[in-house]
């Protein structure tokens, strides 16, 4: 079966090139001009991955970042005019897995869209793999993490970095060795990603210092999964 991408941007020029080369590459390629129309695709036929513009009509690609992602997991690379952090941030802390930035290169763009869908589908191979902390399950075969008696929303790539750095408890690990790791040797984005995502494992998990364990940062160094 076919991967199924979607797609979305207000350019019909850039759509028509994107698609030229995903579909040379085997890709079924289904296309959207607008935000609000996004959604609709995706509800009606939900993608494997979609190709998601921040500059759109209707509704902006942050705002359909969003609204996937309280539905699903399902892998989002943004593509961006512009080349700043503020974007960057925003599209991790939003839940994105990757941005590439216009003018960008086709070939580096589905060299991105493999490695992507490669991580997504490598993670969820882990089978019978559970971590258990006071307060805190994190269970790879089914992929959930339980804080408080709660069953956590959290992207794939989030579950993985607790995961990693739960099973090596006092363990120092380095941004680049994270990224290695956790997002594989052939991710394309920057220490920053770590600092992203370690900040939304603290927000969701606030208050496991009193249960004995916190992700501790190593100034200077890295992180750790620190357990007393």
């Amino acid at each position: 079966m076919k991967t199924k991408i979607l797609l979305v941007d207000d350019d019909p020029n850039i759509r028509q090139l994107v698609r030229l080369y995903l579909e040379k590459e085997g890709f079924d390629v289904t296309e959207a001009d607008r935000g609000d129309t996004a959604l609709k695709e995706f509800k009606a036929a939900p993608p494997n991955l979609m190709l998601l513009d921040v500059m759109l009509p209707g509704m902006d690609g942050w705002q359909v970042c969003r609204e996937v992602r309280k539905v699903s997991n399902i892998p989002i690379i943004m593509l961006t005019a512009k080349d700043e952090t503020f974007d960057k941030v925003l599209g991790l802390e939003l839940g994105a897995d990757d941005y590439v930035v216009k003018p960008f290169d086709a070939k580096e763009l589905v060299a991105r869209i493999k490695a992507v869908i490669r991580r997504y589908q490598n993670g969820g191979e882990s089978t019978e793999k559970e971590l258990a902390f006071p307060g805190l399950t994190i269970n790879m075969s089914q992929y959930t993490v339980t804080y408080m008696g709660k069953e956590m929303d959290m992207p794939p790539k989030e579950l993985e970095l607790l995961y990693f750095l739960a099973s090596h408890p006092g363990m120092v690990f380095t941004r680049e060795q994270l990224l290695e790791q956790v997002w594989g040797y052939d991710y394309f984005g920057d220490s920053r990603t770590v600092d992203v995502h370690v900040k939304r494992l603290r927000e969701k998990l606030s208050g496991g210092e009193a249960m004995g364990w916190q992700i501790k940062t190593v100034w200077g160094v890295g992180y750790k999964f620190d357990v007393k």
